[in-house]
């Protein structure tokens, strides 16, 4: 994490607490000549666009104070939408069931991506459930090997 998005975490968790939503995401990222502070956020049964506002603006006094960016960005706060990042223990947890997309480190079986269903994770193994070619595969990613992993929207 950079020092940006440690003081923007540490600036923002007490609003997120207050407004009772969850944290899923810092990103703070130049983009051709502008830099972005995107935070997003999200709650059981999801979150609506006033909530995004009132984030936004209690966090932007916040950033305005603590100033730990010395040039002009913009800051958006957004719900991370169907394919939400997985990053932390319990957000793996409550996958368990859906279709997640996960890139590794290293190759596994000789594939570094999978997508499939999140079967299990014990904390340290995830078990995903995926098609190889005509048949379903089980496979166990160490959860020190996932290097990339989101929920993923799957038809049919």
């Amino acid at each position: 994490m950079t020092e940006v998005t440690t003081t923007t975490e540490q600036l923002v968790l007490p609003i997120l607490e207050e407004l009772s939503l969850e944290l899923v995401d810092i990103e703070y990222v130049k983009e051709g000549e502008s830099y972005y502070l995107r935070i997003f956020v999200d709650k059981e049964g999801g979150i609506d666009i006033e909530e995004c506002g009132i984030v936004s603006e209690k966090l932007g006094e916040k950033l305005d104070e603590a100033d730990p960016i010395p040039f002009p960005y913009f800051l958006e706060v957004a719900s991370p939408g169907a394919e939400r990042p997985l990053k932390k223990e319990k957000d793996f947890e409550k996958a368990i069931g859906k279709t997640v997309h996960i890139k590794t480190y290293e190759a596994i079986d000789g594939e570094k991506t999978f997508e499939g269903t999140l079967t299990s994770f014990d904390g340290s193994v995830l078990k995903v459930s995926h098609r190889v070619k005509t048949r379903m595969k089980e496979v166990d990613i160490p959860f020190d090997k996932v290097a990339k992993a989101r929920l993923a929207v799957s038809f049919g």
